[in-house]
């Protein structure tokens, strides 16, 4: 009986915890400032923030992805004499599955932490509570424009992660491995479809957006403020954020090109 009292203690932490981060994903998305100027200026720093300075690890990760991937494909194809196909082979991949992916891990680790570090001395130096007692409310004011931010920006960095790819592949498969250009770009287009494809691919991010901005806020605004319960929230973030992200990838590769 005690360890079934304490199973169901657990799951009813675990319930209320999920209730009160789902409350706080609907106010944060709907607390962005009335005025139009205020809300362009705030949300317009969080973009620089979290989307800009991304830029360069998702570009150099992008590349080196892209290379290796071309690398380890042509070895594959050239058994078959089908090395011809590895501009296909590589759009695909980065597409529907390592450009969303690799592009939301690397957000989680960057601007996911960063964020809910910085949510999380805010609290600890009480600026958040002096919003409240000067009438701002902190959700519209600091929570909200990070998160919409995170939201739009983590979708165009996958973007630019897959064009980073396969600039990157294409420079290991045609100018090394030694693969006809025209050839390489016309696999590409024949096999890449646009609804089914980028498609998924962009929805699967911005899913992805939604899941680490939302952890990475809500561990940032609730830790404990202290410097040891701002790096164990920041911590979470990277680890839960993760977690998330291949879970919610496996549902979602399942429900796309799943046969069922």
């Amino acid at each position: 009986m005690k360890s079934i009292e304490l199973l169901g203690a657990s799951l009813l932490d675990w319930l209320e915890a999920v209730g009160r981060a789902g409350i706080f994903l609907v106010q944060s998305i709907f607390r962005l400032p009335v005025r139009f100027k205020e809300s362009v200026n705030l949300l317009v720093k969080q973009l620089y923030s979290v989307g800009v300075l991304s830029l360069v690890i998702i570009i150099v990760s992008g590349a080196f992805i892209g290379m290796v991937l071309s690398l380890q494909g042509y070895s594959i194809l050239a058994k078959f004499g089908s090395e011809e196909a590895v501009g296909q082979l590589l759009a695909l991949s980065l597409l529907r599955e390592l450009s969303p992916v690799v592009t939301a891990l690397l957000f989680a680790g960057r601007a996911g932490s960063s964020l809910t570090a910085e949510i999380g001395l805010m609290k600890a130096t009480e600026q958040l509570s002096s919003f409240e007692m000067m009438g701002v409310d902190p959700l519209r004011r600091v929570i909200a424009p990070r998160f919409i931010a995170g939201v739009i920006c983590l979708p165009i960095l996958s973007l630019i992660f897959s064009a980073s790819g396969i600039l990157g592949g294409h420079l290991v498969s045609v100018e090394w491995l030694g693969v006809y250009d025209g050839a390489f770009w016309s696999s590409m287009q024949q096999s890449v479809y646009f609804d089914t494809d980028i498609m998924n691919g962009l929805i699967k991010a911005l899913c992805f957006s939604v899941v680490v901005t939302w952890i990475a806020v809500y561990q940032g605004y609730e830790c404990v403020p202290t410097s040891e319960g701002i790096g164990k929230a920041t911590t979470r973030t990277v680890v839960l954020g993760s977690l998330a992200i291949l879970a919610l990838d496996f549902i979602l590769t399942a429900a796309m090109f799943g046969d069922f």
